[in-house]
């Protein structure tokens, strides 16, 4: 997670400067409230509050996912660094959504 993240920021310098306030804002929050909400649902000792904070998690890859895919239609991002982007983004959903329902299964 913490790769994608950096990755984000990374790609999103070269960012048109009047996206700075659209996608680049976006795309950035969202890549960053993936692995916040993954950190602070593990911090948490009740499981119906981890299960919340993975589900938003889970919620704000989704998102990111999209705008990764925008950004790639727009020509802000290359079709590698897309493809490498989108497989991590599968690798780190399939993660958090094993232990959501893992979770649930458990409550």
């Amino acid at each position: 997670m913490d790769e994608y993240a950096h990755f984000i920021y990374k790609f999103t310098n070269n960012f048109p400067k009047e996206e700075l306030y659209g996608i680049t804002s976006q795309i950035r929050r969202s890549g960053l409230s993936t692995i916040l909400n993954y950190i602070e649902g593990y911090a948490r000792q009740k499981s119906l509050v981890r299960l919340n904070f993975l589900e938003i998690a889970y919620g704000s890859l989704k998102e990111s996912k999209y705008l990764l895919y925008f950004s790639q239609r727009e020509g802000y991002l290359n079709i590698n660094d897309y493809h490498k982007m989108l497989q991590l983004a599968e690798e780190i959903g399939a993660m958090i959504w094993k232990e959501i329902s893992n979770l649930r299964q458990k409550t």
